[in-house]
């Protein structure tokens, strides 16, 4: 893939916030406007795209990978695709197996320097796989994540000794703390890199 124009970057930013939960897009635009940090990829180093379920990370997948000019793939699409299993059936039946199926896959596809669109449960279940990655953790508030789960039902359960209520406020505040203890690189951080010089994305 080429690489996008200065313009098409600032407009790839653009369709990013408005992508992101919509409860922190005024504050992430805030943020990107003043002076920080603008980490990037090293040449040939895998993209990680990670944070929690529904966080939006498969949206974004496309955006940011032509924002880097790089192939994209969905981490959990692939493992449907390949293993002929529905992710909620696979994880209910033999969550292990497809935890250590998910982590063999992303080892594999490390060589080729894409970006990948994480599972929900990778960036606290793997920690040590993403380490060559350039993992960029994508935010979602408590609020938000629990309206988008609560409305789709084609997610796999994880705690199905639980009402779903405590399922969600479980995991969520559980993985918060996992993901905290995992070296990713902010959306903003990320983003900064690319917004125009004095612009307002």
């Amino acid at each position: 893939m080429s690489g996008p124009s200065a313009d098409q970057k600032h407009l790839l930013v653009q369709r990013i916030l408005e992508s992101v939960d919509p409860r922190l897009a005024p504050a992430l635009r805030e943020e990107l406007a003043q002076p920080g940090p603008r980490p990037l990829p090293a040449p040939g180093q895998t993209v990680a795209i990670a944070g929690h379920r529904s966080a939006g990370k498969t949206r974004l997948l496309p955006l940011v990978s032509a924002l880097l000019g790089r192939p994209g793939l969905d981490l959990d699409v692939e493992l449907e695709r390949r293993s002929g299993r529905s992710l909620r059936e696979w994880v209910a039946q033999d969550t292990n197996g497809f935890r250590e199926a998910e982590r063999s896959l992303l080892l594999e596809l490390l060589p080729r320097g894409s970006v990948i669109a994480l599972g929900g449960g990778f960036l606290s279940h793997h920690p040590e796989a993403l380490q060559p990655c350039y993992t960029v953790l994508i935010p979602i508030s408590f609020e938000t994540y629990r309206q988008r789960l609560l409305r789709d039902t084609r997610r796999p359960r994880l705690r199905p000794g639980m009402t779903l209520e405590e399922e969600l406020h479980s995991v969520y505040h559980q993985r918060q703390v996992l993901h905290a203890r995992v070296s990713t690189v902010s959306l903003v951080d990320f983003l900064r890199a690319f917004a125009l010089p004095g612009s307002n994305p």
